[in-house]
């Protein structure tokens, strides 16, 4: 079951909650996160590419300059696209390499989007990451956003790092590992608790932290 089939999200949150009294304090604080959904496929992980290293509205702002130039995110275009059309778009020359990379192995099908619902989470995540510039971080926020999987814990992410570190009662942002280790007590619902980490984030500083990241090249 996903996160995104119904009711798994809340019962995940009530599940943490009842694990852990430290969750359940932030809850009572910060009220429920929200879920995020997004849809499935090339595309989305285009967009994920866009916003890595930079913030959500410079993302955006890229985003709807390469839609312009391009007029949609499909494998074929991308592959054809010039690189006259992708530096118009916005796109620093690692990401172009990256993008093209992505749709290329799409084309010749060696990656198949439609295939991933039915791997774990980790065959998942190493068909992923064979993509030129897709880390692990990217792998994750697809698998977490984009399929509901709901173990996923991207403990590279720089806000959710610091907010389990809150949680922690830490006076510094922990490691990546140290995150890891930190979300051990909350399998198998750590996607929920992800979720409630950037909620956290952004209640404690007013920032979005799904973009900026330690873990991935720019």
């Amino acid at each position: 079951m996903t996160l995104f089939a119904d009711g798994a999200f809340d019962a995940d949150l009530q599940a943490l909650a009842t694990a852990d009294p430290r969750l359940a304090a932030v809850v009572a604080r910060t009220g429920p996160p929200p879920m995020r959904r997004w849809p499935p496929g090339f595309a989305t992980l285009v967009d994920v590419i866009v916003g890595q290293q930079v913030s959500v509205h410079a993302a955006r702002a890229i985003r709807a300059r390469l839609l312009a130039e391009v007029g949609v995110f499909a494998p074929e275009v991308l592959v054809a696209a010039s690189d006259a059309q992708l530096i118009a778009g916005g796109l620093s020359r690692p990401k172009q390499k990256y993008i093209r990379g992505l749709a290329r192995l799409v084309v010749d099908g060696a990656l198949d989007f439609d295939a991933l619902p039915q791997l774990d989470d980790e065959a998942a995540i190493t068909l992923l990451v064979a993509a030129p510039g897709i880390g692990r971080w990217t792998a994750e926020i697809y698998l977490l956003f984009a399929l509901g999987r709901s173990d996923v814990w991207p403990a590279d992410d720089l806000a959710i790092q610091a907010a389990a570190g809150s949680v922690a009662g830490l006076n510094e942002r922990p490691t990546a590992k140290a995150t890891r280790s930190l979300a051990e007590a909350w399998r198998p619902w750590r996607g929920a608790a992800a979720h409630l980490m950037w909620h956290l984030y952004h209640h404690q500083t007013g920032r979005v932290g799904t973009n900026k990241v330690s873990g991935d090249s720019p």
